[in-house]
């Protein structure tokens, strides 16, 4: 058994570092959901699950971002947002960063 969980845990994040690019952002998957820190400053991005996420802007509770392309606005506590084929809902900000929950 103890073999079956290492090799699924490989499984996991060998498929997660083929699907994700951070470039030093916070990024943890699952197979289907992973949750995202993207720092906020200029320029600042991520791929997640092959769709690239751009920061735009932020104030206490919404965050404006550019999904595959998309302009969108999320705010705290609000349902998840369908953009780009993925499910997007914003979990936290902060001064210094968003952290995001995307799923499939």
């Amino acid at each position: 058994m103890p073999r079956r969980r290492i090799a699924s845990a490989l499984a996991s994040a060998a498929l997660g570092l083929t699907l994700l690019t951070g470039c030093g952002d916070d990024v943890s998957c699952g197979l289907d959901q992973c949750t995202v820190t993207i720092q906020r400053e200029t320029n600042a991005s991520v791929e997640v699950l092959g769709v690239e996420a751009k920061f735009v802007s932020a104030d206490e509770n919404t965050v404006t971002l550019d999904i595959a392309g998309e302009q969108i606005q999320l705010t705290k506590g609000q349902q998840a947002a369908d953009v780009g084929g993925l499910q997007v809902t914003l979990a936290s900000v902060t001064a210094d960063a968003i952290q995001l929950e995307v799923s499939r």
